[in-house]
């Protein structure tokens, strides 16, 4: 019967840091200690908290494995303190919009993973049928987009879609994940390698439409409805005052939406493109403060990778590059650095832990408590450190991220009780697909 015990100074436990030692048997938390006990592992000053739960994640795997695999992109997560990832539907092939798709995937991702995994179905037109198949499968949500994918086999909803298939979502108690941007008038990119150009084709009255629609079917089917990337705080009266309507509105927002700002976006660095854009610096820091309120749940990174061809790296070309930002590794470093001057660490931790886990119904994560999963991460959020190239794991060390200095280094993260990342020394291969 393997037995560890491990003990820090800030420990996360009953909502506040403080000195605990934690009992881990055959992967579970048996018993929480307000103090310091002889034979423990003494990790100091370092921050124990829960692992931190990813719950917006594009691993490609199968059928495009060479722009991130689960083998990749787990181990940068570990390395991230994350023990849990939701792998959204559509950049793998074939999209995970159908049980014998989701078994591909399953099948595809074992022995591979170094943290644990959950999977999104996909809601595309006329797949309906597949959606209680999915959900007694096992995914964990429903994703759609309302504006092109990017991807051709992931093809957009439209209102009608949404019509049929949310009473069928509602009946399963699954959240219904929503790209909320509604493609309408916008500027032509005239010069494809200017970002302010970029930035004015995605508009955010395209943000704002699609979130009034999905309120409004919310409030018609009682369909649990979360709202991905919220990138304009334009939407969030508009949730707000969802939430306040007592409707099932989640909503999120990503590290790069409050990390960067436009003004200090480069022309044809493609590294920063993504969909919906990353915008200005008074709109960012509207997102930062809508944690405060509640209006954003947590946040997520929205990993989504590509080659550096398809990003067009050498071209600059903002118009035809991949719209994704690699930051899976450095969820947890980058939203502290964007908020630490906003918001305590108290009230920064439930942003990566308790409240992803309360939104993917992870009953045993999310919490360092007795009967909970030991997965733990701990880390110096004083510690400011720069992101170099050589020590990223995702498949490529493409990112914005690369070259910034971020504060919270991560020491050791914890899966189910074992370290999968000490120091850069890894243990591969032990995670779960849930």
């Amino acid at each position: 019967m393997s037995q560890t015990k491990i003990y820090s100074n800030r420990c996360w436990v009953n909502n506040c840091l403080q000195p605990a030692t934690v009992l881990i048997q055959n992967g579970i938390i048996q018993s929480v200690e307000l103090n310091k006990q002889p034979d423990a592992e003494d990790y100091g000053d370092l921050v124990m908290m829960p692992g931190v739960i990813d719950a917006h994640v594009h691993i490609n795997q199968p059928g495009r494995t060479e722009w991130e695999g689960f083998a990749t992109a787990t181990k940068a997560a570990a390395a991230g303190g994350i023990t849990m990832l939701a792998d959204m539907p559509l950049n793998s092939s074939p999209v995970t919009t159908s049980v014998s798709a989701l078994q591909d995937k399953i099948k595809a991702s074992k022995g591979l993973l170094s943290v644990n995994i959950g999977f999104y179905g996909g809601i595309v037109p006329g797949n309906n049928d597949q959606i209680i198949p999915l959900a007694e499968a096992g995914v964990i949500g429903f994703k759609c987009f309302l504006i092109h994918s990017g991807i051709d086999e992931f093809p957009n909803v439209t209102e009608q879609d949404l019509e049929q298939a949310m009473p069928l979502i509602a009946k399963t108690g699954l959240p219904l994940l929503v790209h909320c941007e509604i493609e309408g008038i916008a500027p032509l990119i005239k010069d494809s390698t200017s970002y302010k150009s970029y930035l004015a084709s995605r508009p955010g009255s395209w943000e704002i439409d699609a979130v009034e629609m999905m309120i409004q079917l919310c409030r018609k089917y009682k369909c649990r409805v979360h709202i991905v990337h919220v990138s304009y705080a334009g939407t969030l009266d508009i949730i707000k005052m969802a939430k306040a309507e007592g409707l099932p509105i989640t909503a999120e927002t990503c590290p790069h939406y409050i990390f960067f700002n436009a003004e200090e976006i480069p022309d044809a660095n493609t590294l920063y493109k993504c969909a919906p854009p990353i915008r200005d610096k008074k709109n960012n820091n509207l997102l930062k403060q809508a944690f405060k309120e509640g209006t954003l749940d947590f946040i997520a990174s929205d990993h989504s990778p590509a080659p550096p061809d398809i990003k067009e790296i050498n071209s600059g070309n903002l118009q035809k590059a991949w719209g994704g930002i690699a930051g899976l590794q450095f969820l947890l470093s980058s939203s502290w650095s964007a908020l630490k001057e906003e918001l305590s660490i108290e009230q920064f931790i439930p942003l990566l832990t308790s409240r992803p886990a309360s939104f993917l119904s992870l009953k045993d994560q999310g919490a360092i408590k007795p009967g909970y999963t030991a997965n733990l991460v701990l880390w110096n959020p004083e510690k400011e450190f720069l992101i170099d190239s050589l020590k990223v794991y995702h498949r490529y060390p493409i990112s914005p991220y690369v070259g910034a200095y971020l504060f919270g280094e991560v020491a050791v993260t914890f899966l189910n009780g074992n370290k999968v990342f000490n120091n850069e020394v890894f243990s591969l291969g032990v995670g779960k697909a849930l």
